[in-house]
């Protein structure tokens, strides 16, 4: 149990240095939230109410799907994954090690925000924190469940990050939290429901836990932990 907690803290503290993870879990999503909480709440005073969830769907996406990826292509498709054979140590170890450091800095940049958007642009806060977070955890783990996926199955590391951005922007520009969902044309809500930055906004803004808006989060969760477990033992065996 020692070693599996040093192995998190010692991830945690390689994201930090990494470029690619600071960037996408803080200071691209704390760029986004500066410019476009201001443009939202000045054309639209009433984004005031959802601008908390909305921003914070932009960060978890942002940090998980173009974050994670290519620390998972490091670890499969380089030197890393023979030292770990080697060593007996188990693949899915840095599977599940980059989740959980990935995860706690996405909960802390989704807590700042929750933090300075009322400070910053007068935004409410969920009236249910409680529900809000619970939501926010949700969130979080079907987003990295979906990034781990694209980790391990693309087999170029350079073609990581394409990818990342190909899942990344339709599941934003879909999910509702730059125009209203219902605004789009029926395909286009169609696509957007595949992805679990759709139901992870609607799980929070509207603040409670229905499970209208829970059973897709699972289902797409469960799904992705079995394509995890099948990609593993490919990449065990390449």
């Amino acid at each position: 149990m020692n070693g599996f907690l040093y192995g998190v803290v010692l991830q945690w503290k390689l994201d930090l240095r990494s470029r690619t993870m600071l960037i996408t879990c803080y200071a691209v999503p704390l760029v986004f939230f500066a410019i476009m909480g201001g443009i939202f709440t000045s054309i639209m005073p009433e984004t005031t109410d959802t601008l908390i969830p909305s921003m914070t769907v932009f960060a978890v996406s942002m940090g998980a799907l173009i974050g994670l990826p290519p620390s998972l292509a490091e670890i499969y498709r380089s030197d890393i994954k023979n030292a770990y054979q080697a060593n007996g140590v188990p693949l899915a170890l840095g599977l599940v090690l980059t989740n959980i450091s990935a995860f706690v800095h996405l909960f802390i940049m989704s807590s700042i925000l929750y933090v300075i958007a009322p400070i910053a642009f007068d935004a409410k806060v969920p009236k249910n924190p409680g529900v809000y977070f619970c939501g926010l955890i949700i969130l979080i783990a079907v987003s990295l469940g979906v990034a781990s996926i694209i980790g391990l199955a693309v087999k170029d590391m350079a073609n990581t990050s394409m990818v990342s951005i190909l899942i990344f922007l339709p599941s934003i520009m879909l999910s509702g939290i730059m125009f209203p969902a219902d605004l789009l044309p029926n395909v286009f809500g169609i696509i957007g429901k595949l992805f679990p930055a759709t139901w992870g906004y609607a799980l929070m803004a509207e603040n409670t836990l229905t499970w209208h808006n829970l059973w897709p989060l699972f289902a797409i969760f469960m799904i992705a932990v079995l394509l995890c477990a099948i990609l593993l033992k490919r990449v065990a065996t390449r």
